[in-house]
């Protein structure tokens, strides 16, 4: 700890004999006046000759100590805000995903209903001879009506069943 105390050190090496003394300080501002009296209690504990006495570079660095763990708390903090923020971007994307998935069930159950209703409509509307078409021929419009009714609420049911599993929203 001893060795840490540059002030110390730096006294040491220019002697009181010599006549150069210690460095002219200027004390522009609060932070080099404190360097200043900091520096002359130094020069006077090395003249007394105490080795023992770090008091003060204990407390340069513990406030060095506690900037760097007010950092460190800030880096912390902000961490965790990265973190919900990307927590927060992914249930918006899987919300978007779940629409998705709710279009393509509307989509695909439209397009099942859609592909019963032209297989009923493309054997009837064939130009095969029937015995029983040729005295009743409105009976292709009947199939034809019947066939979308039930393909209409057969897509009906396929909605209300994935409502009620919970699979589409309201």
């Amino acid at each position: 700890m001893a060795d840490l105390y540059l002030s110390r050190k730096l006294s040491g090496a220019s002697s009181p004999v010599s006549g150069s003394g210690a460095p002219i300080w200027y004390p522009a501002s609060p932070t080099i006046g404190s360097k200043i009296s900091r520096a002359s209690r130094a020069s006077a504990a090395t003249i007394r000759g105490d080795e023992n006495d770090v008091e003060e570079l204990e407390m340069l660095l513990e406030a060095y100590f506690m900037q760097i763990d007010g950092t460190l708390n800030k880096l912390t903090t902000l961490r965790e805000y990265i973190d919900d923020t990307e927590d927060y971007i992914n249930i918006q994307l899987d919300n978007h995903r779940n629409q998705l998935i709710q279009l393509e069930l509307f989509l695909s159950s439209g397009t099942v209903c859609l592909s019963i209703y032209s297989l009923v409509a493309g054997i009837f509307g064939m130009n095969i001879p029937y015995t029983w078409n040729d005295e009743h021929g409105y009976i292709f419009k009947w199939v034809v009506i019947l066939t979308g009714i039930t393909c209409a609420s057969l897509f009906i049911l396929i909605i209300s069943y994935a409502r009620h599993k919970g699979l589409v929203g309201s």
